[in-house]
């Protein structure tokens, strides 16, 4: 099983980005998927998760209205578009696929993992 993000960068604050995340080696479409973050010396946070057909989303409260997930099961794909960004963003994102239909938070949930995308916000 590989996932392979992309679509990190340097952006101003209030710009936008979107994330890639490539899966292949497993059944896409029986996995919810998940970006979470971490921030230097911080914990890996889950951002936002969306199920196997995408037709159920979470956000954490912080990136809720500014980030959308979404998924193209054909493609094996999901994607993460985060506007407004915010210098508090800055962080590396990871994918994350879980087998589970409802994950919850944590990170034990997620049996695979891509190799991390940076994202840099500057104030």
């Amino acid at each position: 099983v590989q996932l392979q993000a992309s679509g990190g960068g340097l952006v101003q604050a209030g710009g936008s980005l979107r994330l890639s995340c490539a899966a292949s080696g497993l059944t896409f479409s029986r996995f919810s998927m998940a970006w979470f973050r971490q921030a230097p010396g911080k914990e890996r946070d889950l951002v936002t998760r969306i199920s196997w057909i995408g037709d159920n989303t979470y956000y954490v409260d912080s990136v809720k209205g500014r980030f959308t997930i979404s998924r193209d099961n054909p493609m094996n794909t999901v994607y993460l578009r985060m506007n407004s960004l915010k210098p508090e963003d800055t962080a590396v994102y990871y994918c994350a696929a879980s087998p589970s239909r409802f994950p919850d938070d944590r990170a034990s949930q997620y049996n695979y993992w891509g190799q991390g995308t940076l994202v840099t916000v500057s104030s």
